[in-house]
């Protein structure tokens, strides 16, 4: 089982990455273009130009996880490319992006703090 916990993080690539690419070609991107670390076990996601594919980057323990998804009829939200900084995301608002869902119109429930005297 891939052990992602609460404290990662996932960086969306903004505009589109050429699909072709592998691991190697989007560690490069990651450690290039964003001056991030793709050793860090984050989650890094690319998608292309027709917003119909996903990769997901993610290093786990001592080797990297590459996951890819297509669409076979519909588009994926993604960010314009205008901005070359990551659009950072939360594991839920990952969730409601695979799902469809544009994560940046969503709002959830904001979090209860109590303080216990």
């Amino acid at each position: 089982m891939i052990g992602i916990g609460t404290h990662t993080h996932v960086y969306l690539v903004a505009g589109a990455t050429d699909m072709r690419k592998q691991i190697d070609g989007l560690a490069g991107i990651v450690s290039d273009t964003l001056g991030a670390d793709p050793f860090s076990a984050h989650l890094f996601v690319f998608c292309n130009r027709a917003r119909d594919k996903l990769k997901i980057l993610y290093w786990y323990n001592n080797g990297f996880w590459l996951w890819y998804r297509r669409l076979e009829q519909q588009r994926f939200w993604w960010p314009s490319p205008t901005s070359k900084d990551p659009v950072n995301l939360s594991l839920r608002e990952l969730h409601w992006l695979l799902e469809g869902l544009d994560p940046k119109q969503l709002e959830g429930h904001q979090h209860a703090r109590f303080n216990l005297i």
